[in-house]
């Protein structure tokens, strides 16, 4: 398939401050992959390292097998960041077609606008005139500019609608389907379970799991057996079962937390617990969050 980016014992300090410490990973040609982590957790420094921003103290960062500085390597990214600065007197045409002209194969401006969804009128509008969702599109078309092999996606949802929010993911799965990388950092985890095909998690500097979402999920998060039931004394019977972490009841269903499902699901029918409408919670990436970053501590 092909490495696009390769990082090997990366780390990066800010006078005696380290923010990110030894990190290795490779990412392959046409994969996605969400980088997560707290604030703080270095996971913008190593992003800012693979745009060719910052120099590493120490280790090495490869794009495309060369250093991310080097102008064949920026002419094949492209990266939308959570602030998009433009000159707002320019209209959104203009400034589309500036931004196409600093790239030797650029997308045509029919491809741009129909992947960014820009109309007539919405092209001839002044940057400054534009919406906060508008100008998260013209954040989207400006890192697209460039028919770019590698797109850096830096909170690009962030304040945008439940139908935007949508509408975003699509385009992105038609980018996807064109063999483009996508790496991308989001606050909503939910978007990081639902659409990326990797997970690294960044905590304090370092990388803490690192998987696909249900890989993470199935490891790390707990899972949970949940019923109804009308059996007032079930608690006790329950939380004398080995497997069982704890219970707890939610909305008239009883839930019991476990690492092994099946085996609770043994005990359960064994002792011919009165159990109705069985179901099966699979691990929660917010708990895995959760659990992996709650000792963190603060670093950039």
């Amino acid at each position: 398939m092909g490495n696009v980016v390769q990082l090997e014992h990366v780390s990066k300090k800010f006078g005696k401050t380290t923010a990110v410490k030894d990190v290795s990973f490779i990412i392959e040609k046409g994969s996605t992959v969400a980088i997560l982590g707290p604030n703080g957790a270095g996971k913008t420094t190593t992003i800012s390292m693979m745009l060719g921003l910052l120099e590493p103290s120490d280790g090495m960062v490869k794009v495309f097998d060369t250093n991310p500085k080097e102008i064949t390597v920026r002419n094949r990214i492209g990266a939308m960041l959570q602030e998009t600065s433009v000159i707002d007197m320019l209209k959104v045409r203009e400034i589309m077609e500036m931004f196409r002209s600093y790239y030797t194969s650029p997308l045509s401006m029919e491809e741009l606008t129909s992947l960014t969804g820009f109309n007539a009128d919405e092209l001839k509008r002044r940057a400054s005139k534009l919406s906060g969702g508008q100008r998260r599109r013209l954040g989207f078309a400006l890192a697209l500019a460039g028919d770019p092999d590698l797109i850096f996606f830096d909170e690009p949802t962030v304040g945008l609608d439940i139908t935007a929010r949508r509408n975003f993911w699509e385009k992105v799965a038609t980018l996807k389907l064109q063999g483009k990388t996508v790496i991308f950092t989001t606050h909503y985890l939910q978007e990081a379970d639902d659409f990326s095909e990797r997970i690294i998690l960044f905590n304090n500097g370092e990388i803490v799991a690192d998987g696909n979402p249900d890989e993470i999920k199935h490891n790390i998060a707990t899972r949970s057996v949940s019923f109804q039931t009308n059996d007032k004394e079930v608690f006790a019977l329950l939380q004398s079962f080995d497997q069982v972490i704890r219970c707890y009841e939610k909305d008239g269903r009883i839930f019991v937390v476990t690492n092994d499902t099946d085996a609770v699901l043994t005990e359960i029918f064994r002792n011919k617990v009165d159990a109705k409408n069985i179901s099966i919670e699979n691990g929660r990436l917010e708990e895995v969050f959760e659990n992996l970053t709650a000792e963190r501590k603060e670093t950039i």
